[in-house]
């Protein structure tokens, strides 16, 4: 067991790191800052198009499918990453002792985990939203004359409001 004053100086030397660390950010930041050249031109204040001349606004508004797959992706990735570590411990499980039982249970965990995103990765899949398109369908039940419905409305067809 560590005494208590060995303790305080581990977090001493972590606290020492994180301080050196944000000096040394702050300090070549600013330095770079008061070394680089600034003459900005009307063409270095372009958005940079991979040596085309941009056409139009560079603020375009992104099909949200994007994002949604992106943090899919972000979401099993790091998933994924937290298998690792597990995987680690079950390789020391079975090469270290006789005993299978701890093995099976960190393996059964693991199952588990495994099953409940395979579940959701076969929920978001069948919702559509892998998909780089998403169509929507009308309801079979509801018919292709849906809109027939809406003709029994109080405001009559000829009354357009703008």
């Amino acid at each position: 067991m560590n005494p208590p004053d060995l303790e305080v100086a581990q977090y001493g030397t972590a606290l020492l790191l994180m301080i050196s660390a944000v000096a040394l950010t702050m300090g070549l930041m600013t330095l770079s800052h008061l070394m680089s050249p600034y003459n900005p031109t009307k063409e270095k204040q372009l958005s940079y198009e991979c040596g085309e001349d941009p056409v139009g606004s560079a603020w375009l508004r992104f099909n949200i499918r994007f994002y949604v797959v992106a943090l899919v992706f972000v979401l099993f990735d790091v998933e994924m990453a937290l298998v690792y570590p597990v995987a680690v411990i079950f390789k020391g499980l079975t090469t270290a002792t006789n005993d299978w039982m701890p093995a099976a249970v960190v393996f059964g965990e693991l199952f588990v985990f495994l099953a409940i995103l395979f579940l959701g990765l076969i929920y978001i899949w069948r919702k559509g939203d892998l998909g780089w398109v998403k169509t929507f369908r009308i309801p079979t039940d509801v018919g292709l004359r849906s809109w027939q419905k809406l003709s029994a409305s109080p405001i009559a067809p000829s009354e357009k409001t703008l």
